[in-house]
C-alpha cells in the first residue's frame, strides 16, 4: 500500500508524534509532504482553477506534484495542529489552491485520515472541517484521529492505534462504502450545474469527459436502490430549480 503524508504543521512536536504513532500501524510505502517546505504561494482567489481548469492556476506547478502524490496513493493522511480554532495557513492555502475539487470531485476510491492535535480546544471541529472538506473531494472514507495535548506527559496510544489500524485494515481491503445521502447530494448538484446552457466550462468538460454525466454517483462505488432512487430524484429536482 502507498501513503501519503501531508502535515500542516510548520514544525515536528504533537501533531507530528501523533503521524509517526500511526505510521507504526500500517504497512506499506510512505511519502511524506511538509507543507512549510512546499513554499506554495498564496491563493489570490483568480478563480481561474474553478472557471477555467486547474491547469490555469498560476501556482500549478507548486501545487500539482502534491495533488499527484494525493492520485497515486491508497491511503491519504492529512495533519495539523488547531491554529485559531482552525487548521494552519499552510493546510487551508493547500485547500484554497484545491477548491475546484468542490466542483470536480475525483478521490472516490480514497480513505483518509485525518490527525489533528490541540493545546487546548478546537481539535474535533477541526477534524470535521477537514473531513467535510474531504468528502467533497470525492474521499471514500476519512477516519479521525483528535484530541487535546494540553498538560499530557504522553500520547493517547491507545486511541491512536485503534483508529490507525482500522484505517490500514480498510485501506488494504479496496473495500467501496456507500456515501452519505449528503455527499450524493453534492455529486448531483454539480452534475446539474455541468448540465447547464451557462455551465462553467471546466466543470461541463470534466462531468462529460469523466462519464459522471451519466452516472448517480462514481461508477466505481456501488450505490443500493434506495440511493439510486435518491440520487435520480434529487437531481431531477436540482435540474428544475437550478
Amino acid at each position: 500500500m502507498k501513503y501519503v503524508i501531508i502535515n500542516g504543521s510548520p514544525r515536528k512536536k504533537n501533531t507530528w508524534a501523533v503521524v509517526k504513532r500511526t505510521k507504526q500501524n500500517l504497512d506499506g510505502e510512505f511519502e511524506e509532504i511538509q507543507l512549510i517546505k512546499e513554499k506554495i504561494p498564496m491563493c489570490n482567489g483568480c478563480f481561474k482553477c474553478i472557471m477555467e481548469g486547474e491547469k490555469r492556476c498560476p501556482h500549478f506547478d507548486a501545487v500539482n506534484p502534491i495533488v499527484e502524490k494525493m492520485r497515486r496513493a491508497d491511503g491519504i493522511i492529512i495533519a495539523s495542529p488547531v491554529y485559531a480554532m482552525n487548521v494552519t495557513a499552510l493546510l487551508k492555502n493547500l485547500f484554497d489552491h484545491t477548491a475546484y475539487f468542490y466542483h470536480r470531485p475525483e478521490f472516490f476510491t480514497k480513505k483518509a485520515l485525518v490527525v489533528v492535535t490541540t493545546a487546548g480546544a478546537g481539535h474535533k471541529d477541526v477534524a470535521k472541517y477537514i473531513d467535510e472538506t474531504l468528502r467533497h473531494w470525492g474521499v471514500n472514507k476519512v477516519y479521525k484521529i483528535a484530541f487535546a495535548c494540553g498538560g499530557k506527559d504522553s500520547l493517547d496510544t491507545k486511541d491512536i492505534d485503534k483508529a490507525a489500524v482500522k484505517f490500514r485494515k480498510d485501506v488494504e481491503s479496496g473495500k467501496r462504502h456507500s456515501p452519505k445521502l449528503g455527499d450524493i447530494i453534492f455529486f448531483d448538484v454539480w452534475k446539474a450545474m455541468a448540465l447547464k446552457d451557462d455551465g462553467i466550462p471546466a466543470d461541463v468538460r470534466y462531468w462529460q469527459e469523466t462519464g459522471f454525466i451519466n452516472h448517480d454517483f462514481s461508477p466505481e462505488v456501488k450505490l443500493g436502490l434506495f440511493k439510486k432512487a435518491f440520487s435520480k430524484l434529487m437531481f431531477n429536482i436540482l435540474k428544475r430549480v437550478m
